[in-house]
C-alpha cells in the first residue's frame, strides 16, 4: 500500500524512518502530487544530486515551503544561493570557522558547558534542551558574532518561532512570518551600533573585511550581505546543535551500552557524535529546483520542479550502511551526509562537532548515569528540522 510523505505531518516527525524506508524500497523517485514535489530518499542519489548543484538549484529556497526570493534579493543566505555568487560570500565569511579558529573556541566552550551542567548536576537533572543543549549555542554563536548578552534570549526566541510550523500545511504560520521580520529588523540595527562602536566579534572584522573577485579587484561585503549571514549562522548554529545534542541525551538514555562505551572510553565521543548525526540527522533534507529535466527510475522530473534529497533517509540506507536501524557509536560513519555535501556542506560542521564533542565529554563527567522521561519529551514541529524542544533528565 503506498505511503504518504509529508514533511508537515506531526506522526512523521515523531518516527519518520519506516516512511523512508519504504520509500527507498518502493518509490526511490517519489511524487508527492498534492504538495507538488518529488524526493530521492537513497543515499547514492541524495549524493550524487547534492554534487549536481548546476542542475539541483538552491536559488529558491532549501525547504518545501516556498519563501519569496525577493525577501533575500538585498539579503542574501548562502544556502540559498548557487556559484558564483555562493563562493564569493562563503570564502569571505569561512575565515571565521578555520580549524585554528575554531580549535581557539575550545576553552570558551568548555567554560561555558561545564557552567551550565554543573548547575543542573547540583539540582539532579532538568530539561536538557532548556538548560544544555539551548543555551550552549546561543552562547557560543552569539558571542561569535558580538551579540550583546541582552539581547540574546529574545532573538533566539525570534529565530524558534520562524522556523515552526503548523501540522499538515505548507503555509508558513502567521507567528512565522512575524518572528523572521522580528530578526531582519534587528540585524541592521546591530550593524549600525557595530559600526559605531566596534568590538572584536565576527561581524566587526566582516564589515571591514575585503576578498577579491575573479578578475582580481577588492570587494567589501554589502550590509544586506552580512545580514543574510547573522540571519543564517545564528539560526542553523544554533539549530543543529540544540537538536543533535538533545538528540544524544535521548539516545543514550535508550541504549545505556552504547553510553557505557563513551563513559569507559571518551576517545570515543567524536564517533559517537557522529553517528547521532547519522541517526537522527538534524536536517532532514535539503530542498531544491532542478533547472533542466532529469530522468530518475524511468521517470521524468521536469525543469523547475522542486526535489527534496532526503538526507535524514540517505543516512539510514542499508544498501550503504549495515544494520542501519542500529544505534552504534563503533560505526565511524564518516560518510553520512548528516552536515551536507558538496558546494553547501556546512560552514560551521567543525564548530558543531567541538560543541558536541565537549558537551558530551562534560555530561559524561557529571552525569555517568541517568535516565529520560520520554512521556514528558516535546518535539519540534519545523518542516525539516527533527530533534525536541523540551527533554526532562535526571541523574539515577
Amino acid at each position: 500500500m503506498p505511503v504518504e510523505l509529508n514533511p508537515f505531518s506531526y506522526e512523521f516527525h515523531d518516527d519518520p524512518y519506516p516512511t523512508y524506508r519504504w520509500l527507498r524500497d518502493e518509490a526511490p523517485l517519489y511524487r508527492n502530487e498534492t504538495l507538488g514535489f518529488w524526493a530521492l530518499s537513497r543515499y547514492r542519489d541524495v549524493l550524487d544530486a547534492s554534487l549536481a548543484w548546476e542542475t539541483y538549484s538552491s536559488a529558491e529556497g532549501t525547504t518545501l515551503e516556498r519563501i519569496d526570493p525577493r525577501l533575500f534579493e538585498t539579503r542574501p543566505m548562502i544556502i540559498f544561493l548557487d556559484p558564483p555568487r555562493h563562493d564569493r560570500l562563503r570564502k569571505l565569511v569561512s575565515r571565521a570557522f578555520t580549524p585554528r579558529r575554531v580549535a581557539e573556541l575550545e576553552p570558551f566552550v568548555r567554560a561555558t558547558v561545564t557552567r551550565l551542567l554543573d548547575t543542573v548536576a547540583h539540582e539532579g537533572g532538568g530539561d536538557f534542551v532548556r538548560d544544555v543543549s539551548m543555551p550552549l549555542p546561543m552562547e557560543v554563536i552569539f558571542t561569535l558574532l558580538g551579540v550583546p548578552e541582552g539581547d540574546r534570549r529574545q532573538l533566539r526566541e525570534w529565530m524558534d518561532v520562524s522556523l515552526e510550523r503548523d501540522p499538515d500545511t505548507p503555509v508558513i504560520p502567521e507567528r512565522a512570518m512575524i518572528g523572521m521580520a522580528q530578526m531582519m529588523q534587528y540585524w541592521p540595527e546591530f550593524l549600525e551600533r557595530l559600526r559605531r562602536r566596534p568590538d572584536d566579534g565576527l561581524v566587526s572584522a566582516l564589515l571591514t573585511a575585503e576578498v577579491e573577485d575573479d578578475d582580481g579587484t577588492p570587494t567589501r561585503l554589502s550590509d544586506g550581505e552580512i545580514v543574510g549571514f547573522c540571519n543564517l549562522i545564528g539560526a542553523a548554529g544554533n539549530e543543529t546543535v540544540t537538536k543533535l545534542l538533545a538528540n544524544a541525551c535521548v539516545l543514550f538514555a535508550r541504549h545505556p551500552e552504547e553510553y557505557r562505551k563513551v563513559l569507559a572510553d571518551p576517545g570515543a565521543i567524536p564517533d559517537a557524535v557522529e553517528e547521532v548525526l547519522r541517526y537522527t540527522s538534524p536536517s532532514q533534507y535539503q530542498g531544491r529546483m532542478t533547472t533542466r529535466d532529469v530522468e530518475w527510475y524511468g521517470q521524468t522530473v521536469p525543469q523547475g520542479s522542486r526535489v527534496l534529497l532526503l538526507t535524514g533517509s540517505a543516512n539510514r540506507d542499508e544498501r550503504e550502511f549495515p544494520d542501519p536501524d542500529r544505534f552504534d557509536v563503533g560505526r565511524r560513519p564518516e560518510q553520512h551526509l548528516a552536515l551536507g555535501y558538496g558546494v553547501h556542506f556546512c560552514l560551521g560542521a567543525s564548530l558543531a562537532r567541538l560543541e558536541s564533542r565537549v558537551t558530551l565529554e562534560e555530561f559524561a563527567r557529571c552525569f555517568p548515569r541517568y535516565t529520560v522521561d520520554e512521556s514528558r519529551c516535546v518535539r519540534v514541529h519545523m518542516s525539516n528540522v527533527h530533534g525536541y524542544e523540551h527533554v526532562p533528565f535526571a541523574a539515577a
